[in-house]
């Protein structure tokens, strides 16, 4: 048998905002009635290909001239350009500007007249005449003493090194910078104080075990220190469990 518990009003939960349905606020057919509605406007269907012969009109690309008005076309004069005139063939024809050469009429009353030049052609070497060529020629140089027409300054030269008795040969064996010892400048100045660094200590070699930072719990320390608040968690109580109401205020 089964074991029947007595109903909670409690337990009984009406439907989810799901389960109700309100009308709609978009379109024209079932609009709510509360809310303001737009005009609804339809699209036409496409009309058939028989509509053409009966009423045929220009599309898009038909041309209207730019000139014709609501009011009628343009009256602003236009102007057009024309070909160039055919000359007529005359007995006469007259001369114009670039037909002249002023510049070779002769020279009258007493006119001066710029001096005219006039270029030949190239000189036929013979085969005979040795015509050096422009390498050929050389220029005294501008470096050194010995240029006749320039001034030049002092010059010097460098000999070789002697192997015997010359200045790079140390006959005395003088010993070099490196061959003295340094002094220790504390020994002539005041010393400033040293210090040294001594090793690592070794660690102890009993066999006790030392404790390290993880073992201490410094938290849990309360004989010299305030305590902490804790907190626990308790079970779960039913939602239909009546409150416990102590103080009444009327």
């Amino acid at each position: 048998m089964e074991k029947k518990y007595p109903a909670i009003a409690g337990r009984e939960k009406g439907p989810g905002p799901g389960r109700y349905g309100l009308p709609p606020t978009i379109g024209f057919n079932g609009h709510d009635f509360t809310k303001p509605t737009s005009p609804a406007y339809s699209f036409h269907s496409r009309m058939s290909d028989n509509l053409y012969g009966v009423n045929c009109s220009p599309g898009p690309q038909y041309y209207v001239d730019a000139k014709i008005t609501r009011f009628g076309k343009d009256g602003t004069p236009a102007y057009s350009m024309l070909s160039r005139i055919k000359e007529k063939k005359e007995l006469f024809q007259t001369p114009g500007p670039g037909a002249y050469s002023p510049e070779k009429a002769p020279p009258c009353n007493l006119q001066r007249r710029p001096p005219s030049y006039t270029m030949g052609s190239r000189t036929q070497y013979r085969s005979m005449d040795s015509v050096p060529a422009p390498n050929k020629y050389s220029l005294p140089p501008l470096m050194g003493p010995q240029v006749p027409h320039k001034p030049a300054s002092a010059s010097y030269t460098i000999s070789g090194s002697y192997s015997t008795g010359g200045p790079s040969v140390d006959l005395a064996k003088t010993p070099g910078p490196c061959r003295y010892n340094t002094t220790d400048p504390g020994v002539y100045l005041r010393r400033q104080p040293a210090f040294s660094m001594l090793g690592r200590h070794s660690l102890p070699k009993d066999a006790t075990k030392k404790p390290g930072p993880g073992t201490y719990n410094p938290e849990k320390v309360t004989v010299h220190k305030a305590r902490a608040p804790a907190f626990s968690l308790g079970i779960r109580h039913s939602e239909f469990v009546t409150p416990l109401v102590v103080n009444v205020s009327d």
